[in-house]
């Protein structure tokens, strides 16, 4: 089998390095000395385009939104091989995956949508999990490739419902992210030693991801090390709601949460990452940002 990933972006470097592991390999980026240096690092063949990359048994997308998913296709439709499959591990949109699907069907190709989840350190150690959208016997011929960078991979339905099942979580990541911070910035307002205070609710019912996780530290310093843009998680909680309305579902908490990451994102400025949501809190706190 061989394989070819497109986009080597912070998920994507290290799930194709694990890939060329066990798999002959074709990387392609959009910055090319990106891919060079992963050819160096993992032995993997630097694809001079898109083209040049694409005439593998399975191809392999992850870029930061659908938009980028269909340039990809755009440039590789003449070149992929009838039989092949392309898996989208892009955190994208289920209508626009649909579409996708039907474009590459009519070239002979099979779409699955399969985001991942684990952040950055699941991508490293190849333990993401792995949630797909589309035909079940697809997902048999492309499971050898996608073990190589996940620990858990779960069909959760036809072609668009991986994207809706990954908007979700991260919505509701994001959510919970949200309030946390709010309650942990009240404890520090109040006095409380948070250390103490994260101890307790790490072992208590209030617990989360983002208690036991992203606010383990407390509420981390101004600067972080890149790990997932507040843009991303911006965009991610906005489809979450546009799956909501489609299934004719009320879902205010998740149109509320779109609002406040996009304030937050106005009033950071830059490409902060989503763990600076605590700084936004405390400058709301202080009058620095306007919640508009």
């Amino acid at each position: 089998m061989t394989t070819a990933f497109l986009g080597l972006g912070t998920m994507g470097y290290p799930m194709a390095g694990h890939l060329a592991r066990h798999f002959t390999t074709a990387v392609w980026n959009r910055t090319p000395e990106v891919a060079a240096r992963h050819a160096a690092e993992h032995g993997t063949r630097q694809a001079a385009s898109i083209p040049d990359a694409v005439g593998a048994d399975i191809v392999f997308s992850c870029v930061p939104t659908s938009r980028e998913v269909n340039l990809l296709v755009d440039a590789a439709l003449p070149a992929l091989r009838p039989g092949s499959l392309w898996v989208d591990c892009t955190s994208g949109d289920p209508t626009m995956a649909r579409a996708t699907a039907t474009r590459l069907a009519e070239r002979g190709v099979t779409y699955l949508d399969a985001p991942v989840s684990g952040g950055r350190p699941g991508a490293e150690s190849g333990t993401l999990s792995v949630m797909v959208g589309g035909d079940a016997a697809a997902l048999e011929r492309a499971r050898p490739a996608i073990e190589a960078f996940s620990s858990r991979i779960v069909h959760v339905g036809a072609v668009g419902a991986g994207h809706m099942v990954k908007s979700v979580n991260n919505a509701l990541m994001a959510v919970n992210l949200w309030a946390a911070s709010e309650g942990v910035l009240a404890l520090e307002r109040g006095g409380v030693d948070l250390g103490a205070a994260m101890e307790v609710i790490n072992a208590s019912s209030g617990r989360s991801f983002a208690t036991e996780s992203l606010l383990a530290a407390g509420l981390g310093p101004d600067e972080l090390q890149p790990w997932f843009k507040l843009a991303l998680l911006h965009k991610d909680t906005a489809i979450a709601s546009d799956v909501a309305r489609n299934a004719g579902q009320p879902a205010p908490f998740l149109s509320l949460i779109v609002d406040m990451l996009g304030a937050a994102r106005a009033g950071l400025g830059g490409e902060p990452d989503y763990r600076a949501i605590p700084r936004a809190l405390r400058a709301w706190q202080k009058g620095i940002l306007g919640r508009s």
